[in-house]
């Protein structure tokens, strides 16, 4: 059945109105009874189930945070605290750099996280993470991290916010496990408006930031070009900004022309050369990578597919299956040790991967993927629906929406 990026645009618009992010799900993704804890819908898939961080949208608020955090996984470890001689559910930062072929990097750059409200305990968390994992300590005391309003204050932090968290987390420990020696910043707006947001990535360029992650999306309007020129337009900074989790259908941040949009990927460990094998993210044609044309935002000079006239979702891509997740230590909301999938994961990874391979010299720096696109992992197998032109929802040779241009093989993509 087609499903049109208009129709996936609208679907988007209501939740956004209803402040829920319950979707109407099909065969095999089948919504479950709420959550106990938080109230939120769960959906399951082959016996993976999860639950949107942020699936209910406060007053004003018209961005939803893109993480999922699995409900079906029982940690073999204690869900608190270090456990030096256990491993966490989960993909941690040996599989993530085995496979994408990175070493640990990042020294001498700064990522920021861009994302909306508080989590009081982000780096605690961030310590415990990063401890159980053997990576640099990183915090305000060495200089290695720093928790600012999208004001750039330390003290005057907004409201706490336990879905929120979940994704500051998610967001914190993916940019440690790829990019260990890099600093942090970790920007928090005052709600999740786009306003408020983009002022934040504001704060965070301000602050020295040559690469920012946004792992949140909200349906396109028309004043998205605006936006593009208000809080996007920082010619040598990479901002990442994951494509969404509801399959077909296309989510702001991730159209703007200047940034990197990232897709989503079902990560497995194989007996093949690489170690490794990846194909298109979706458990049903509501539940996947986000992916196709944008309604407003002009197609970049870099991007020359034929199948959408305006910008085309997304650029490339890395894990996002719940079924395939990370694992990640959030404690204001969450247990201890959980396990994150969506495009959430994706972008801060890509966002690091940047880091590493060093300050951007791309004025937009998605260019670059497009000028070396054998220096990815082509994702050509999985499809989140049925549409028109097929590649748009489908893994295929060379360029597909839900995973663009593929997944990093190193850091030659990435380098300017």
């Amino acid at each position: 059945m087609f499903s049109s990026p208009t129709t996936a645009r609208a679907r988007r618009i209501a939740m956004a109105l209803t402040g829920t992010a319950a979707l109407a799900i099909s065969g095999l993704a089948a919504a479950m009874p709420a959550d106990a804890s938080t109230g939120a819908t769960v959906h399951s898939n082959g016996g993976t189930s999860w639950v949107r961080s942020c699936a209910t949208l406060a007053a004003g608020d018209t961005m939803s945070c893109n993480a999922l955090r699995v409900t079906s996984v029982v940690q073999h470890i204690s869900p608190l605290g270090v456990t030096p001689n256990a491993t966490p559910a989960g993909f941690g930062p040996a599989d993530l750099r085995s496979a994408y072929n990175l070493p640990a990097g990042g020294s001498g750059q700064t990522v920021a996280i861009v994302d909306a409200y508080n989590d009081p305990n982000a780096e605690s968390d961030l310590a415990v993470y990063r401890s159980q994992y053997g990576l640099p300590a990183c915090t305000t005391a060495n200089g290695c991290f720093k928790k600012v309003s999208q004001t750039g204050s330390t003290t005057s932090l907004p409201a706490n916010n336990s879905g929120w968290a979940g994704e500051i987390s998610l967001d914190l420990d993916m940019v440690s496990a790829i990019a260990p020696n890099a600093h942090i910043i970790l920007v928090e707006a005052k709600t999740a408006s786009m306003t408020n947001l983009g002022t934040a990535v504001n704060e965070a360029v301000k602050l020295g930031a040559k690469f920012v992650s946004n792992s949140y999306g909200g349906g396109e309007s028309s004043s998205d070009t605006s936006y593009d020129s208000s809080y996007f337009n920082h010619p040598g900074v990479a901002i990442t900004a994951s494509s969404g989790d509801s399959g077909y259908g296309v989510e702001y941040p991730a159209a703007s022309k200047y940034v990197t949009a990232v897709g989503g990927t079902a990560l497995k460990k194989a007996t093949n050369a690489r170690g490794w094998t990846e194909s298109v993210w979706s458990t049903s044609s509501t539940e996947g990578a986000g992916s196709g044309c944008s309604a407003y935002d002009a197609k970049p000079s870099w991007q020359t597919d034929t199948g959408c006239s305006k910008r085309t979702v997304a650029d490339v891509s890395a894990v996002a299956d719940p079924a395939t997740g990370v694992a990640v230590y959030q404690t204001y909301g969450g247990s201890g040790w959980n396990v994150y999938g969506g495009t959430s994961v994706a972008s801060p990874i890509i966002a690091a991967v940047y880091a590493h391979a060093g300050t951007p010299s791309a004025a937009i720096p998605a260019a670059d993927a497009y000028a070396h696109r054998s220096s990815l992992w082509d994702v050509t197998s999985g499809s989140t629906t049925t549409c028109s032109p097929s590649y748009l929802c489908t893994g295929v040779a060379g360029y597909d929406g839900p995973t663009g241009l593929g997944t990093p093989n190193g850091l030659a993509a990435f380098t300017g």
